[in-house]
């Protein structure tokens, strides 16, 4: 059997609508994208549903099932984001994705993000790191991308059926949520009073803290209040490398995505030059690609920006950063070895309108040996909704990629 590998080239929040700003095209319509046309024009095309038609999905779970896994195995946003940033997450933890973000004197969130805070958040997060609660509850608190923050409750009796206290997009001006429990156990109540608890403590703590006093003086939001979200109890999942006997590795400066490919048995690179941003390391990124390709059957690349943009309702600046994400694959693909295929695709869709995730599909792509070619010659959401893929869920389409380098076991005699 033919021995080939796949790099997959991942766009967080790539898929978008036609907007008035950009004359109705999309913002992957508007870009100048070269690169991505010449493999349209060269490979096959199609669209993809992560999980069905309709049903948004976030970072965590779009990227859970671009590596393989299907939905029901979904352990919560915290304990991957945890295992993005290299936190120890022990059976039992409770782990909850968290923002930096800005209160004022009456709780009403200023901003949920303290402006974007990138700079000074690790001195931030020590003063709370370490604090012990209630019954002997510990709390284990580390910094992600930038504003970004995981936060772990270790202690006996504690449950993840508990409320997001982040009021969410396009939330701010409206008071931060108090944390109440999803269920009637008595784990749920304990949990989420201890929660509420953390809550009003660091906040006292951080709104005195010296980088919020110094942010406040150069007229800067202060991070003295942490929103928290997507809490999950950490659950063992097979790595999928083994049940697919590959070698794989995955290249990303964004933590949600390293932790998926760490719960998927994926070697992590990063980099501090890998940002979740428009500054991120294209050329850094593409050559890591074609290195780690050498020793892997499957390399994941990523790049976080088109989805910040999309949050932020930038169209122009949504365009820009897939011009950014063209030029990296324009990178990879003249170095790509003959017997690997470059497959293209995205998470989700984020348009700039609606500021979050929708369910509208994205446009996927393969190039390389031997593909059979459809006659779409540019990569969009209107021109690959006509592909040779087809409509394909996030499982088929992952499926497809694994056919092509023949792990997918024979049916039948």
């Amino acid at each position: 059997m033919l021995k080939r590998k796949v790099i997959m080239a991942i766009a967080d929040g790539l898929g978008d609508r036609p907007h008035p700003l950009l004359e109705s095209r999309t913002p992957l319509e508007y870009a100048h994208t070269p690169n991505l046309d010449r493999l349209a024009s060269e490979g096959i095309t199609g669209m993809m549903d992560p999980i069905s038609s309709g049903i948004p999905v976030g970072t965590d779970m779009g990227h859970l099932i671009l590596f393989g896994y299907q939905p029901h195995h979904y352990p919560g946003r915290g304990p991957i984001e945890a295992l993005g940033i290299g936190m120890e997450v022990n059976p039992g933890d409770i782990v909850l994705r968290c923002n930096f973000a800005t209160v004022d004197e009456n709780g009403i969130v200023v901003d949920r993000r303290a402006g974007r805070i990138r700079e000074k958040t690790e001195e931030i997060a020590q003063a709370i790191n370490g604090m012990e609660l209630k019954d002997g509850i510990e709390i284990f608190f580390k910094p992600a991308t930038e504003h970004r923050a995981v936060l772990i409750l270790r202690g006996t009796g504690l449950s993840d059926k508990i409320s997001d206290s982040d009021p969410k997009a396009p939330n701010d001006g409206k008071p931060y949520h108090q944390v109440v429990p999803l269920d009637s156990s008595k784990e749920a109540e304990r949990t989420a009073f201890i929660l509420n608890m953390f809550l009003k403590s660091a906040h006292e703590i951080l709104s005195s803290h010296p980088v919020n006093v110094e942010r406040n003086a150069e007229g800067k939001l202060p991070a003295n209040f942490i929103l928290t979200r997507g809490a999950g109890q950490m659950v063992n999942l097979d790595p999928i490398v083994q049940e697919l006997n590959i070698k794989g590795s995955c290249i990303a400066g964004e933590s949600t995505v390293l932790g998926v490919a760490k719960l998927a048995g994926f070697k992590t690179v990063t980099d501090s030059k890998m940002t979740g941003n428009m500054d991120t390391n294209i050329e850094l990124k593409a050559r890591f690609a074609i290195k780690e390709i050498v020793e892997n059957d499957m390399v994941y690349v990523h790049v976080k920006a088109p989805d910040v943009k999309g949050h932020d309702n930038e169209p122009f600046n949504k365009a820009r950063a897939i011009e950014l994400f063209d030029q990296m694959v324009g990178l990879i693909d003249q170095q790509l070895p003959e017997n690997v295929y470059l497959a293209l695709a995205a998470d989700h869709s984020t348009p700039c309108e609606v500021g979050e995730h929708t369910g509208e599909p994205v446009p996927v792509l393969i190039y390389g040996p031997g593909i059979r070619r459809d006659r779409i010659m540019q990569y969009n959401e209107l021109d690959c909704a006509h592909g040779g893929l087809g409509h394909l869920t996030g499982n088929e389409f992952v499926r497809t990629l694994h056919g092509l380098i023949g792990i997918v076991k024979k049916q039948g005699n």
